[in-house]
């Protein structure tokens, strides 16, 4: 029953159709009577049934409104989960259908899950409906993505269905990539001085464009895990691709020179999944170039950094940006080690075998071996491992090595798999690599466990089992291990990262097949950190330029952040690395809501000119800001504002005995006439006062000013990190604001 219920599903979510060239033929399941009740042989062969099926075809040829190009009518004819087909039908030509002998029933296609990038489905976006209907998947805008180039012949940038690029853009293709450029892919540069091809050598830049603006690819999996469809957050933006790194880094001179081409070309938003470690803005050449793009009305989105869980670990923390934190889907790739005592270990892993294999094998730890090399335990290559001969290996995470590469030097050195046991405060995070061999990866305390198995018997065995593909983790989204923290460090009084989205486990787009593959173009890899929960942000930032083109970048950023869900599927406070509830310095806002930040209801616009009293509050020289302004500047002429008086879609203060006063801008985008009553949950020992309590709208656009006033609570003896949230509410709308205290 439960492969009729995949294959059902499989075959449902294959049917979606390219949503551009869909006129008014739909397409639709058809339910018919079984064709042994109307012919009499009781076995049938599949012609028959096709034929059977064919019979309440039209008899005319499907063609496209675009370019009358034909297209079969049948799409699917299915044979054990129902009893009928799929095919593209006007209503018309169902209402005729209904006449015939044995038909039963017909509806337009539903809307089920993606479930490869199952990302978007788990972030409610769905065809046809909602924020995907609303900025027709993101038509028209422009993204720009900062990273290490493109493969450009993945179906994931087939320009199948889209629209040439907006009149404004000026980019261009570089000379050698010209034929490789489309109406999905209309720009491609490289910044890499010794190639100058916007090749990807790597995978990342594939990997990150692929999820924030890739097409609709059926049949994407990695060695068949997460089978179904493939698709970016904003599926018809279009992609102009910067190429800045290469397998040596990131030049801050090339990511400088790129966005400041990106920012002539005409890009709408600028999307880096790259940093490095936090420095004052007028030092920090993201910041730079973000200042100048966000003045542009480019939104710029940088992924947080993957320093977690380590706090003030967060990069590209300019008010101006938008940081995105990293979090899990409700998705696991399970994989068991059972031990020879019985014990089973769960982990997780993206290798699936194409046979299964019973077998126990002999457990190895290298590291323990006084023979080996003392960093033997990390699996390094270059290392002689004499012993790894048909014994599954255990491996500790770090090393310098990545957790696949480990598995390369396993699999080289004859053994027949391979765990790889993380650090201690990586918590519950796991990933599910594409391994060379057999292979898992255990949290730390099971690690230990396989350990203490293999202390416990002078001949330990085990084998590794892969499950596949699972849906429905009610902790979901958790916030990932490695995700940067805050507090910021170069301006503390923003609170930061601001959002976090899907970002442990992505499958997109790869220039290579994981698994071999030469026979096919459409290969996918599951990797994970900040840079893949980056472009999801990124995409959906598409999606609301494209609904509300009018809406700056801080706008749009506020919307994001204000509509953001602050629980788990099991309707619980989201939880961190260790499945305790997580602070606000991991989570910022909480985790993105893309169809609740399509209509947020009022908006915290940060005018672009409050950002030069903010930086002359943060004592910066007349020369640093300048630096940043690219104009001339007298810090001692300008009024200068705390951090926590711009006027941005949170609060972070540090407050002792003396009570502080901010005032905060709302504007309707809601409903004309609206009237919003506050609700508070202080901090705890903090007195949050504010005032007025209520805000009363009789147009769109109307902007209005309240105050807030925190107080340190004179019976509170309570130091460190405390948080609350203040939350406007009206008959529609919920729009809340997360507050970060530091007592001192």
């Amino acid at each position: 029953m439960k492969l009729l219920i995949i294959c059902f599903l499989f075959c449902f979510v294959s049917c979606f159709s390219w949503p551009s060239i869909q006129s008014e033929l739909k397409t639709y399941i058809v339910h018919v009577e079984s064709p042994q009740s109307r012919i009499s042989t009781q076995l049938l062969a599949d012609q028959d049934v096709e034929s059977w099926y064919r019979y309440f075809l039209p008899n005319t040829v499907a063609s496209t409104s675009s370019n009358d190009q034909q297209v079969p009518r049948l799409v699917y004819s299915y044979r054990n989960v129902m009893k009928g087909f799929a095919a593209r039908l006007s209503a018309e030509e169902v209402k005729e259908m209904e006449r015939k002998p044995g038909f039963i029933d017909a509806w337009p296609e539903r809307i089920l899950s993606l479930h490869t990038t199952h990302s978007p489905s788990f972030l409610g976006l769905q065809q046809n409906v909602g924020l995907w209907r609303d900025s027709n998947y993101g038509k028209g805008v422009i993204v720009g993505v900062l990273d290490s180039g493109i493969f450009p012949d993945h179906p994931s940038f087939s320009d199948e269905g889209m629209p040439p690029p907006p009149a404004k853009w000026k980019g261009k293709c570089e000379s050698n990539f010209t034929t490789k450029c489309n109406n999905k892919l209309i720009g491609a540069r490289s910044y890499i001085k010794d190639n100058r091809s916007p090749i990807d050598e790597d995978g990342h830049g594939t990997h990150t464009a692929s999820t924030a603006a890739g097409g609709f690819v059926r049949g994407a999996n990695v060695y068949g895990n997460a089978n179904g469809t493939a698709v970016g957050v904003a599926p018809l933006a279009h992609l102009a691709i910067y190429k800045v790194c290469d397998s040596f880094g990131c030049s801050d001179s090339d990511v400088l020179a790129a966005m400041d081409e990106a920012i002539d070309d005409g890009v709408d938003i600028l999307s880096l999944s790259l940093g490095g470690f936090t420095s004052p803005f007028h030092n920090d050449p993201i910041a730079l170039g973000a200042y100048s793009a966000t003045e542009r009305g480019i939104l710029v989105s940088c992924s947080a950094g993957n320093s977690g869980p380590y706090n003030s670990s967060v990069a590209n923390e300019a008010p101006w940006i938008l940081t995105v934190g990293a979090s899990t889907l409700d998705r696991k790739f399970k994989a068991t080690v059972q031990l020879g005592n019985k014990q089973e270990i769960e982990g997780e892993s993206a290798f699936h075998p194409k046979e299964l294999n019973s077998t126990f094998f002999p457990l190895y730890e290298p590291g323990k071996n006084e023979r080996e090399f003392t960093e033997g335990s990390y699996c390094q290559d270059g290392l002689e491992y004499t012993s790894n001969g048909g014994k599954i290996v255990l491996c500790q995470v770090g090393g310098g090595i990545k957790r696949v590469g480990k598995g390369q030097v396993i699999k080289n050195s004859g053994g027949v798999g391979m765990i790889v046991i993380n650090e201690e405060e990586d918590g519950f995070t796991t990933s599910a690599d594409a391994h060379v061999l057999p292979a898992l990866d255990v949290t730390y305390a099971n690690g230990m466990k396989i350990l203490a198995y293999m202390n416990s018997t002078k001949e330990p065995v085990a084998r590794i089992t892969f499950q596949g593909t699972i849906i429905g983790d009610k902790n979901a989204p958790t916030v990932a291990s490695f995700s940067s923290r805050g507090p910021s460090t170069a301006s503390p009084g923003i609170l930061k990262p601001d959002i976090i989205g899907p970002g442990v486990n992505i499958l997109a787009a790869w220039p290579t097949s994981m698994e071999n593959n030469a026979y096919t173009k459409s290969t996918f890899n599951i990797i994970s950190g900040t840079s893949m929960s980056c472009p999801h942000l990124s995409g959906i930032a598409t999606l609301l330029k494209s609904a509300h083109p009018t809406w700056s970048p801080a706008a749009i950023k506020s919307a994001i952040m204000t509509t953001a869900d602050t629980v788990n599927l099991a309707n619980n406070p989201i939880l961190d690395e260790r499945l305790l509830s997580a602070n606000i310095f991991a989570v910022g806002a909480g985790h993105v809501n893309p169809s609740r930040a399509n209509d947020p209801g009022l908006i915290y616009d940060t005018p672009f000119k409050s950002y030069l009293p903010y930086l002359c509050g943060l004592n910066f020289t007349n020369r640093q800001v300048q630096n940043l302004l690219q104009r001339k500047v007298n810090c001692s002429e300008v009024k200068s504002i705390p951090e926590a008086q711009l006027n941005y879609p949170s609060f972070s203060i540090t407050l002792g005995a003396n009570s502080q006063m901010y005032t905060r801008t709302v504007t309707n985008v809601g409903e004309a006439k609206s009237t919003y009553s506050v609700e508070m949950v202080s901090p705890p020992g903090v007195s949050v006062i504010v005032n007025p309590s209520t805000l009363k709208f009789s147009k769109l656009n109307q902007k209005l000013t309240y105050r807030v006033t925190f107080s340190r609570k004179a019976s509170s003896s309570t130091s460190g990190v405390v948080q609350g949230f203040l939350k406007w509410t009206s008959n529609r709308y919920s729009v809340r604001i997360p507050i970060a205290v530091v007592l001192v």
